[in-house]
């Protein structure tokens, strides 16, 4: 038996989502194509099935305290599951109580609003790109009402090292079924769509207390520093409105040289080889190199499996997200 017996309403998995949801990928797992594993009155664990293994994505959506009832019975419920995209907590109590090792995946980065700034010299790059963009002309809006986005995201992603399809799974798709709360800004030079970037809500306790840049797209012709200049309009707007954290997401492969109690070494090696040479596939070290010029704190974050040579799992995990 693969998923509970009891399904959440809609509305029932957003009051979750809601109350709960404080993961980058929280509302990223209400995309299409996804499981959930409910259990009443606690929370919801978000997983896909391929090849006969369950892949979940995020955090458990539930109370802290609740987190080893829910992962517990899920892992019960089923057959081998890996974890995918978590946090060093839920790294550490897979260890701990359940027995899976871990593998960091990346780090994630969060910037706190109330003492940002644009001061020093290693922010210079967004300065030098804020410049740039007001003697170009560009400017940024917040836009509901501009309907050419996807014809441009299909353009763009013509230019992409995986021509053709959309990173999926790890990256939501453009567009969601669900969209409440979303933000969305874009970049024009005249009336020249040149850029956007769509923010994700992450929640706590029924309140939005962050965002996550979960989908951008650029023109090749504006592509340096598009992204810093709507960043920052947008991080204006959210600090403006009370907001003390922008959480940047996952900088993939970006892992630290020395491994945790609980991480398998082989598999923290094939992380650090693909972060050095694995660029012709996915833009590794680019994106890293984008969201550290922030300057925001790193989090690391892991994928959890049985065993210490997850091979199964990884290719599972590509499969899923559609790098092959």
């Amino acid at each position: 038996m693969s998923e509970s017996t009891h399904k959440f309403s809609f509305q029932e998995r957003i009051s979750y989502l809601k109350k709960y949801g404080s993961h980058c990928m929280s509302f990223s797992a209400l995309q299409p194509g996804m499981r959930y594993f409910d259990m009443p009155g606690i929370g919801y664990i978000t997983y896909e099935q391929r090849w006969g293994r369950r892949a979940v994505l995020s955090d458990p959506v539930c109370n802290v305290e609740d987190q080893e009832t829910l992962i517990g019975e899920f892992l019960r419920m089923g057959g081998p599951a890996g974890f995918a995209q978590v946090s060093e907590p839920i790294a550490e109590l897979l260890f701990e109580k359940f027995g899976y090792n871990s593998t960091q995946l990346g780090i994630e980065s969060v910037i706190d609003l109330k003492s940002w700034d644009l001061k020093g010299k290693k922010k210079q790059i967004l300065r030098t790109s804020l410049n740039q963009a007001a003697k170009r002309g560009i400017y940024v809006q917040e836009n509901y009402n501009e309907n050419g986005y996807n014809q441009f995201s299909k353009e763009w992603i013509k230019t992409r090292k995986l021509k053709n399809r959309e990173i999926r799974f790890l990256i939501r798709p453009i567009n969601m079924d669900y969209e409440e709360q979303t933000r969305k800004f874009f970049a024009y030079q005249g009336d020249e769509l040149i850029g956007f970037v769509f923010f994700d809500p992450i929640y706590s306790s029924g309140k939005i207390i962050s965002y996550v840049p979960n989908i951008s797209r650029f023109s090749r012709s504006f592509r340096q520093g598009i992204f810093y200049t709507i960043m920052i309009h947008a991080m204006d707007i959210f600090k403006k409105e009370g907001i003390e954290q922008i959480h940047l997401g996952l900088s993939a492969f970006a892992v630290s040289d020395t491994n945790s109690y609980y991480e398998a070494g082989i598999p923290k090696k094939l992380v650090r080889f693909l972060y050095q040479h694995g660029n012709m596939m996915y833009s590794f070290k680019g994106i890293h190199f984008t969201k550290s010029r922030f300057r925001g704190k790193e989090y690391k974050t892991f994928c959890s499996h049985k065993g210490k040579l997850p091979f199964r799992e990884i290719l599972t995990l590509f499969k899923i997200s559609n790098f092959f």
